[in-house]
């Protein structure tokens, strides 16, 4: 089973996309459906747009696009060293087509400057921890194997999940496993924490697997699925600010879109697609004052949804691809021109 907030690829062959690395990315003919019509205004084939894959991970999503759209430029953005290094690997045949960026997502409007481009087509991003990092053990992920208590997507970063459990007192604590988590028994389970570490500091996800399971209670345990999966979530987004980067990324990357341009977002827990849906509703928002007859200068909506609601993964791919299961997705559109400090103009695509 994957992990709560888990995304990506999962190991196997589909008609969408295969290589030799294995991995299948998840709904990938889904998004290629929704942000083709953006790549493909000038060119059929693509030539002369470009996408930005902001959670690039091993590469999946871009091998697609690259691979059906034979014009098309993709800038990958990743905070994962190891992720780029495989998807640096697997897209090498795609040549200057495929440019790599080491970032975080959040970072998106700096790495388009760096890269010269003040515009966009399209940008897809893939929320959570991917299933490359769920199946690399030691990087402490996943609550199925012991592994040291990291779960850092940048090793450059200092805060590891054993460091909030070692440190946060227990409002702390008990704040992170409620919020992002959505944990019940945050406070009962931050309250045994700090008893276990006073006898020993945690190391392992073995020992806090084994504390969660001693500490919620066996009915909840018997119909709440794992025990452990919404701790692990709620460490996991504290220990890379998650839901901080999201906040940013969204607002970010509508700027960046030239008219005509869509953004993708998948989503794999309610507090992220609380978050898209939010930004998504605000940005659709007519701002002239009820009653007025025509749009004031500036107040018509300068972008339109794509999808209704948020769409999910069918049976097919949930049997095909299980850790498509929790995905939510959701596609946006910009109609308008870029006034009042957006971005504007045709700029340089290239």
């Amino acid at each position: 089973m994957p992990s709560a907030g888990s995304r990506g690829e999962v190991i196997g062959v589909s008609e969408s996309t295969s290589s030799e690395h294995g991995h299948v990315p998840v709904l990938a003919d889904r998004m290629f459906e929704l942000l083709r019509p953006a790549l493909t205004r000038g060119d059929a084939d693509g030539s002369g747009a470009v996408l930005i894959d902001g959670t690039l991970g091993a590469g999946g999503h871009t091998e697609l696009f690259l691979t059906r759209l034979p014009g098309l430029t993709v800038h990958g953005i990743d905070r994962d060293e190891h992720a780029l290094e495989i998807a640096t690997q697997r897209l090498a045949p795609f040549g200057e087509r495929m440019h790599f960026h080491h970032a975080r997502y959040d970072e998106i409007a700096d790495v388009a400057a760096t890269a010269g481009l003040t515009e966009v087509d399209g940008i897809l991003l893939d929320l959570g921890v991917s299933s490359m990092q769920l199946d690399q053990a030691e990087r402490g992920f996943a609550y199925a194997v012991d592994a040291p208590l990291d779960m850092r997507m940048n090793d450059d970063d200092e805060l590891t999940a054993a460091d909030i459990l070692n440190t946060y007192d227990h409002g702390a604590l008990a704040r992170v496993l409620s919020e992002y988590g959505e944990e019940r028994f945050a406070g009962k389970i931050a309250s045994a924490v700090l008893r276990a570490r006073e006898q020993e500091p945690f190391t392992t996800s073995g020992r806090l697997v084994e504390l969660l399971y001693a500490t919620i209670p066996a009915a909840t345990r018997r119909t709440g699925g794992h025990p452990a999966k919404r701790t692990f979530q709620a460490l996991r987004i504290e220990v890379n600010r998650e839901l901080d980067s999201l906040r940013a990324v969204v607002p970010a990357s509508l700027e960046l879109l030239a008219v005509g341009g869509r953004l993708a977002v998948m989503s794999y827990q309610s507090l992220e697609d609380r978050i898209v849906k939010r930004d998504f509703a605000q940005a659709v928002r007519n701002t002239t004052p009820a009653g007025l007859p025509i749009d004031l200068p500036g107040t018509a909506a300068k972008f339109a949804l794509i999808t209704r609601g948020a769409e999910q993964a069918n049976e097919q791919e949930r049997q095909e691809n299980p850790r498509s299961a929790p995905v939510r997705v959701r596609a946006i559109e910009r109609i308008g021109a870029a006034v009042d400090g957006d971005l504007a103009g045709e700029g340089n695509r290239r």
